[in-house]
């Protein structure tokens, strides 16, 4: 089993992030090297074959496997919510985590559907963060912790970990950390959130605002911007992409709260999210200019914006296609297939 290292502060995660194990290239040259065998016109399955080649190379073994997919939806409250900046009440956040552990919501009937191991991780959602337009969300200690709790959950024997997140407010602080990440306007981040009308966007972005402009002085990399303007449950998805990494099992993430929590990475090490796949692109604005941002393409788009895992979940069904298609199929020797001739 690997240990995860021991994390106290976050320069304690920076010292980490500039240690992390890089690609199997061992598993990635296997795969190339079966892909051109397989019985099918080169290319011919497009993603699905770049989605089993990363699996394998980031699992560290060939051939890639996709027996044991497992899901975390960490939730967590933010502070935040007092400026009016949410549909729905903090206590949504309770509410809904007692309804995934009675088996109510769309990410267990999705999960059961395609054998997806689901676990809920509750970020202390009886103390909120901080309002971040009054103090930082957190402390040094308090991210730290709770990226520490995200790196412990992590089960290395997962063939992949889908990460996603319940949090009323978490797409206002989600804003803010792509705000001031990337700079631009706060409406350019900002979205309906859990059913906010145009005023209460309006809102939102005023107080997003608020925030990055109160800590500009402070934040000097990705991990300052989430101590100060995001949430538990964030800096603890954060923690899982990191933790993941250390145990060679692959991350798909789930839409813009979860992505957010990962773009605070690239700027302590650039590669620190080549482990990561996006589930679905989320109708929440934000999240199609983060994409592009980060560089990352989406595997699908089925118009939701419900996170709770859902999207990154879903996919799963196309990581087990892939496998499935790579390690199965039979290669034209072994079907005494002819392959394409000199001539054509």
């Amino acid at each position: 089993m690997n240990k995860m290292p021991t994390i106290n502060t976050l320069d304690d995660v920076r010292q980490i992030l500039t240690e992390l194990p890089g690609p199997d290239l061992e598993a990635a040259g296997a795969a190339k090297m079966r892909e051109p065998q397989l019985t099918k016109p080169a290319g011919s399955l497009g993603r699905l074959e770049q989605l089993a080649a990363w699996t394998a190379t980031w699992q560290g073994r060939y051939p890639p496997r996709m027996k044991n997919p497992t899901a975390h939806v960490f939730a967590g409250n933010h502070g935040v919510v007092a400026q009016g900046v949410s549909a729905f009440p903090q206590d949504v956040t309770k509410q809904m985590v007692a309804n995934f552990e009675r088996g109510g919501a769309a990410i267990n009937q999705i999960c059961k559907a395609l054998g997806v191991n689901l676990c809920i991780e509750q970020m202390d959602l009886d103390n909120p963060t901080q309002d971040f337009t009054q103090n930082p969300a957190m402390t040094d200690t308090e991210c730290a912790a709770a990226i520490a709790f995200g790196m412990n959950v992590i089960d290395e024997t997962s063939d992949v970990t889908c990460l996603g997140e319940m949090g009323i407010g978490n797409t206002t602080a989600s804003a803010a950390i792509c705000l001031a990440l990337y700079g631009g306007s706060s409406l350019q981040w900002c979205g309906p959130g859990t059913g906010l009308d145009k005023p209460g966007i309006g809102r939102k972005a005023e107080v997003i605002g608020i925030g990055v402009n109160l800590y500009k002085a402070h934040m000097h990399d990705g991990l300052d911007v989430m101590r100060c303007l995001g949430g538990r449950e964030m800096a603890a998805i954060t923690g899982a992409i990191i933790g993941a990494r250390l145990k060679k099992v692959p991350v798909m993430l789930d839409g813009f709260v979860s992505t957010a929590a990962a773009a605070v990475l690239p700027s302590l090490n650039k590669r620190a999210l080549d482990h990561c796949k996006v589930g679905h692109v989320s109708q929440e604005p934000g999240h199609k200019v983060l994409l592009e941002k980060l560089g990352k393409v989406a595997l699908q788009d089925q118009n939701m914006r419900l996170g709770e895992c859902t999207g990154a979940v879903l996919a799963v069904a196309l990581l087990k296609a892939a496998v499935a298609c790579h390690n199965d199929m039979a290669t034209f020797a072994e079907a005494s297939v002819s392959t394409k001739s000199a001539e054509s």
